[in-house]
């Protein structure tokens, strides 16, 4: 029998007033001596500080899959602490083993007119984490992997708006999968939530970098996409290395560039069935291979749609292949 725990037992209110994280971490931390289930049912709680889930450990709200951009109903987690400081605790430490499941994010002092740096909203490290069924209303950074050790990160099912960064993947020694992820400036386009869509969606435009990977052992991403965005998915080198992996069913719209590689390790990259959608910017390019990367690069099925200025610039020193490609 696995060990059910209520936040409200520990005093959570969950009324959007009363600062729960006291609460919700004591519950957090009672599970956590032998692992099990944090339980929150339909609520609005206010956290002002940062929560840890500890090894073995499930934070569960009622949302059984993503929801849509209003009300906000079920699960929501308002978040309130980390303004102005990027490089400050997640909103969500996540420990071996650990899982959030079922729950919408909100920041409700973020403004459309007034965006501020936060903190990320999810910070995994150690191995088997799992972050699934999440609704983001306004992150500004979304989910970060590393740069501890990780493997077998699972982010699956998450939906919504992230201003600055969406997911970043950083030392991952064994396979990490990312699956039916969107990310897309309506979620925060409510008037009933202080959005405003013009206002986010050129946010996101000049700024939003969606997918980063840095070192990443044979990563699996799968139907994954953004709108609009500054850089879709972007391959770096790091001080723990640079990525190789499989992204099958990914989409950038509205991009200024869709696809931006720097390094990659040399086993490489394969890219199936893309939608490179690229014509924002002074000179948008769908595909742009810098001269760092020396590893191979390989687009099969993919759609490049535009006017962009030019649908591929390649000046790496590896490998580079279009098969079946539509231009």
């Amino acid at each position: 029998m696995v060990d059910e725990l209520d936040v409200r037992t520990f005093g959570a209110r969950g009324d959007g007033i009363r600062d729960d994280t006291a609460s919700i971490q004591e519950a957090l931390e009672e599970a956590g001596t032998k692992g099990g289930i944090v339980e929150m049912a339909a609520g609005r709680y206010l956290v002002g500080g940062s929560l840890r889930i500890p090894q073995g450990v499930a934070l569960v709200g009622i949302a059984q899959a993503p929801l849509y951009i209003q009300p906000l109903i079920g699960t929501v987690i308002c978040a309130a602490a980390g303004r102005d400081n990027e490089a400050g605790p997640a909103l969500f430490e996540m420990d071996d083993s650990s899982t959030v499941q079922g729950l919408t994010v909100f920041y409700p002092d973020q403004r459309p007119d007034d965006i501020h740096p936060y903190p990320w909203t999810f910070h995994l490290k150690g191995g088997d984490n799992t972050v699934e069924n999440v609704t983001l209303i306004n992150s500004y950074n979304g989910i970060s992997v590393g740069p501890e050790q990780n493997v077998r990160h699972r982010i699956r099912s998450v939906y919504g708006c992230t201003l600055r960064r969406g997911i970043l993947v950083d030392t991952t020694t064994d396979i990490g999968r990312i699956e039916n992820v969107q990310l897309h400036c309506h979620w925060w386009s409510s008037p009933k939530l202080g959005g405003d869509w013009e206002k986010v969606r050129s946010y996101m435009t000049e700024n939003c970098e969606a997918f980063t990977f840095g070192r990443t052992d044979w990563e699996y991403v799968t139907n994954t996409f953004v709108y609009p965005c500054k850089i879709g998915y972007r391959f770096i080198q790091t001080k723990n290395g640079a990525m190789n992996g499989q992204l099958c069913g990914i989409g950038a719209d509205e991009a200024q560039r869709c696809i931006v590689v720097d390094a990659i390790q040399p086993m490489g990259l394969l890219i199936t069935n893309g939608q490179l959608v690229a014509f924002k910017g002074d000179d948008p390019i769908a595909v742009v291979i810098n001269p760092t990367c020396t590893g191979s690069v390989r687009l099969v099925n993919c759609a490049f749609w535009g006017p962009s200025v030019q649908n591929v610039v390649s000046n790496g020193k590896g490998y580079l292949s279009l098969n079946d490609c539509y231009m």
